[in-house]
């Protein structure tokens, strides 16, 4: 198949299977029989050539980084599968949202032209300010307060009250 060979080629080196199984147990600290665990266990899948060769990517070495960690942290490694999966997964949810929010924030432009966005530095953290349909500010609600403007909020608990 000559098209699945051009597209190896020009995909990236990170990406791109270009280390033996040697020379990937060597750059990683990891012995040949802990990479054929590890891809038997799902943890790393590298390429295969033609002849059914291993192929290492610079990603799969960075990956092995990470497993290593890991193991050093007590992970055994199907609680290695799961944490690479839901790092995965959440890396995916978080370039997800940031298109949405850019997607969002395009709409609201296209729907009013004459509103400015409201662009403040982003401080990790502090809160963003919640924010109308419109892109008005909301008024933070009272601390210690019940939402009827009661007075402060009391904590309720299964003894007596006085």
């Amino acid at each position: 198949m000559p098209e699945e060979s051009d597209r190896r080629e020009s995909e990236s080196p990170s990406v791109r299977g270009v280390y033996g199984i040697s020379v990937a147990a060597e750059l990683s600290g990891f012995g040949v029989a802990a990479l054929r665990l590890y891809e038997e266990y799902g943890l790393i899948t590298p390429g295969r050539t033609g002849g059914g060769t291993r192929r290492y990517s610079d990603f799969d070495l960075t990956r092995l980084r990470r497993i290593a960690e890991l193991i050093d942290a007590g992970v055994n490694l199907v609680g290695i599968g799961r944490v690479l999966d839901l790092e995965h997964r959440t890396g995916e949810l978080e370039r997800d949202n940031l298109r949405l929010e850019a997607d969002n924030a395009q709409l609201r432009a296209e729907q009013d032209p004459a509103a400015e966005p409201v662009r403040e530095p982003a401080d990790p953290a502090v809160p963003a300010p919640e924010t109308t349909r419109r892109g008005r500010r909301r008024r933070p609600a009272a601390r210690g307060r019940t939402g009827s403007g009661d007075g402060p909020a009391r904590e309720r608990t299964g003894g007596d009250h006085h």
